[in-house]
């Protein structure tokens, strides 16, 4: 599908709702709490590519690359499933569960996915790793429909 941007200004919505950036801004905080650093950019990455979110992308993989994230697990994460011995079966389960919280077209979470995440993270890390992607997410629609742009290099 092929789509064009218009051009119509949009909202600076972080500066016309200082206080939603101050939220979303702890929120992020919070569902990063015991995760692995590296682990929570494969997240990001991946829900800004399904959510076509180009302002998420340019950040997260430029902190991926800063965290360690191989060249190689970034260029093909769009195709994870694909690539079974570049991605850990954490990365693997919680990838899967950020797809399926990211597009909810079936109304759920699939429990076969909830289970093979459950099976590889404890309580506390399954909690964090859903509160990532809802978080995520939620950042990529705002700036989606704000039509927030990476900025220039």
């Amino acid at each position: 599908m092929t789509t064009t941007l218009e051009s119509v200004d949009r909202i600076q919505i972080y500066k016309t709702s200082p206080e939603l950036y101050e939220a979303m801004m702890a929120l992020s905080s919070a569902s990063a709490k015991d995760i692995d650093v590296e682990l929570g950019e494969l997240i990001k990455i991946r829900a800004s590519q399904i959510n076509h979110c180009a302002f998420c992308l340019d950040m997260h993989t430029r902190d991926a690359r800063k965290h360690g994230v191989s060249e190689q697990k970034i260029d093909v994460l769009a195709a994870w499933e694909e690539a079974e011995s570049l991605f850990t079966e954490r990365e693997r389960a919680a990838l899967a569960l950020t797809e399926s919280i990211t597009e909810l077209h079936n109304g759920h979470v699939p429990d076969e996915v909830y289970q093979r995440a459950a099976q590889v993270f404890s309580e506390r890390e399954l909690g964090q790793v859903i509160a990532m992607a809802v978080t995520i997410n939620a950042w990529n629609r705002i700036n989606v429909a704000a039509r927030v742009q990476p900025p220039t290099r």
